[in-house]
């Protein structure tokens, strides 16, 4: 178990990364600076990738490695200690592949920003703090990771400040973050006093002994959850993920895709026996997830921002994650996040690819006609469509139906909402690739002149991502089709907990588990072909405003004016709340306070100076007078 004992390795590389990259920006060339960034994320990859194959090797399939004592007093102790087992040895995998994945294309995307080694040094230290999300045997170190993440998107969303939006979206998606936070901070507190530790090991040891519906537990799940929904984006904190596409495409791609918005899941996931145990928490998991992913599709049908289709896309994919975790489908959960790392990222770069081409234009009205000069990006985003989009064999198909699966079990409505949130993912996605790539060019003479298919750097990256989209569902063949499911199979070990007895689930019968992914893939190609009908055949073109929309447009296009709403109700009394303290309590309060007392002793000051009046028989006066006040007030104290 060598590289298993040398998993540190995994954060250090990147941090290193990021002290060279940091500390050299300005001097180091930009080819170098890319390289060192790259190749430590790589390096990462390597050991992840060692560490995976001695792990599925070994019949011990969990591993403590503690590193230093960090917090140790009489009544705490909080080692600085990581964990590998299945599930943190698969998002190893995942962070550090698509991480360098996107490294190397940010290398040609961000040739020309002067900016260039700051971009890099951000981008490795966003991978060393998920590497620590990741890795953390206990929920402290979780923690750190989970705040580090907040603070590099801060960074990255808000990589080009001197554009006033971009600097508001970066300063909205840290202060909504903080908001989650709260609660899983909280949750740490009172995990703390109830277990006496913050060790997964010894937390899900005691937890197991506990019984089902416990109140402790409901309120520890509640707000590990209200933390999850603040990272992962779920109603009512998920305004702050659009708008993160102010930051450069690679990074929409990296929090998007495979790093910061997957690790509520993955908290959830790892808290597994915590939830299991908290059924009311668990239902309102799915239910929140299930209402998030149908408004964020709702919202996504409207959309003529390539990058804000994606966006809200993201956000409704993450509603299927959290469907999974709350009807129990926790591998379901997991295996949906591997899927939608490889076809998100590979969506993300291929409009990146666009953009690049377009010479910065997000607009897709202003697109179309580009699959003759961008063949390879056209072909890329078609299977990164095909997977999100459920359509068989590509990975998406498996691992949507398998959660869908799991909700029809769990509740027929909550399935028949998901499948109609299936049938608004194809109709935008197949949307948004219909109005980019087919029919005549939109855009300028000038755009139309640069038209070019993107750079090695970056077109290599999603042929990867194309491939791993397309196959990235083998991994979770369910029996139906005569697969045995390994991703089960690998993960099983991380759902066993000593003393818990949890009934087994009767097996869907498969005539039914095939009419439901029948349903499911028929409604999505018949999206598919309605939207084909509409942009290509049609030509139809979405109105610059909402003036000629429906209502039912205009609301999706204004995305149900749920920013305007959260302004209406929080954002105005909070400001009027401070203008009244900045002007009543802090200026005439405080101030009238502290300044008046500088005045007193202004004022004061100049009717003492006359004392000092530079007269000499003055002074031996009031010294005397001073002398015999001293020796009256001596004699009637003897």
């Amino acid at each position: 178990m060598l590289l298993i004992n040398l998993v540190w390795l995994v954060p250090l590389f990147p941090l290193v990364g990021f002290l060279i990259n940091g500390l050299g920006r300005n001097v180091l060339p930009k080819g170098v600076i890319g390289f060192i960034g790259s190749l430590s994320i790589l390096l990462s990859f390597i050991v992840s990738i060692g560490i995976f194959t001695e792990l599925n090797a070994s019949d011990i399939k969990s591993f403590y490695i503690p590193l230093f004592d960090w917090i140790h007093t009489a009544a705490v102790k909080v080692p600085f200690a990581f964990q590998i087992d299945p599930l943190s040895s698969i998002m190893l995998l995942i962070v550090t592949g698509i991480g360098f994945l996107i490294h190397v294309y940010s290398i040609g995307y961000m040739k020309l920003d002067n900016g260039f080694g700051k971009y890099f040094s951000y981008l490795n230290l966003f991978i060393f703090f998920m590497l620590l999300l990741i890795l953390g045997s206990n929920y402290v170190v979780m923690f750190i990771g989970w705040e580090g993440v907040g603070l590099c998107s801060y960074l990255l969303i808000g990589f080009w400040f001197t554009n006033p939006s971009f600097a508001t979206a970066a300063k909205k998606a840290f202060v909504m973050n903080r908001i989650g936070d709260l609660g899983f901070l909280i949750a740490i507190f009172i995990i703390f006093a109830t277990f006496g530790s913050v060790e997964f090991g010894d937390v899900f040891m005691q937890a197991a002994k506990m019984e089902s519906g416990n109140t402790t537990l409901l309120w520890i799940t509640m707000l590990l959850f209200v933390g999850a929904i603040g990272k992962s984006a779920q109603i009512p904190l998920f305004t702050w993920l659009p708008d993160a596409m102010a930051g450069p495409t690679p990074v929409s791609a990296l929090i998007h895709a495979a790093t910061m918005v997957t690790g509520g899941v993955y908290m959830i996931i790892r808290s597994n026996i915590l939830f299991t145990l908290s059924p009311v928490t668990l239902h309102l998991v799915a239910v929140i997830g299930i209402i998030t992913a149908i408004l964020a599709a709702a919202i996504a049908v409207s959309q003529t921002d390539i990058k804000k289709v994606l966006a809200y896309s993201t956000v409704s994919q993450l509603g299927y994650m959290f469907l999974g975790l709350g009807v129990g489908a926790y591998t379901g959960a997991l295996f949906h996040v591997i899927t939608h790392a490889f076809f998100k990222a590979l969506l993300f770069l291929c409009a990146g690819s666009v953009i690049h081409a377009m010479s910065n234009e997000q607009d897709m009205r202003k697109m179309g006609g580009l699959k003759k000069k961008l063949p390879i990006t056209f072909v890329t985003m078609m299977a990164g469509t095909l997977a999100i989009s459920g359509i068989p064999p590509f990975s998406g198909f498996f691992s949507k139906d398998e959660i869908l699966a799991h909700a029809y079990e769990q509740s027929p409505l909550l399935w028949v909402i998901g499948v109609i949130t299936a049938l608004l993912t194809s109709f935008y996605m197949f949307r948004m690739l219909y109005l980019t790539f087919y029919k005549g060019f939109r855009g300028t003479q000038e755009q139309e002149h640069h038209l070019h298919e993107s750079p090695a750097t970056m077109t290599i990256p999603l042929v990867i991502l194309a491939i791993l989209a397309v196959f990235g569902g083998l991994i979770g063949i369910p029996e139906v089709f005569g697969g045995h499911h390994w991703l089960a199979g690998f993960l099983a070990p991380i759902f066993e907990h000593p003393g818990l007895v949890i009934v087994a689930e009767t097996p869907m019968n498969h005539s039914t588990e095939l009419i439901l992914m029948a349903v499911s893939v028929g409604g999505a190609i018949i999206a598919a072909l309605y939207a084909y009908s509409r942009y290509v055949k049609g030509s139809h073109i979405p109105a610059v405003d909402g003036s000629s929309r429906d209502l039912l447009s205009k609301l999706s296009y204004n995305k149900f004016y749920v920013d305007e709403v959260y302004e209406f109700i929080i954002g105005r009394p909070l400001n009027a709340l401070s203008s009244f303290f900045y002007k009543i309590i802090d200026k005439g309060a405080i101030d009238g306070f502290v300044n008046g007392l500088g005045k007193a002793t202004s004022e004061g000051s100049k009717v003492l100076r006359l004392l000092q009046s530079g007269n000499v028989g003055f002074y031996i006066f009031m010294m005397i007078t001073g002398i015999v006040a001293l020796l009256v007030y001596g004699f009637y104290n003897i």
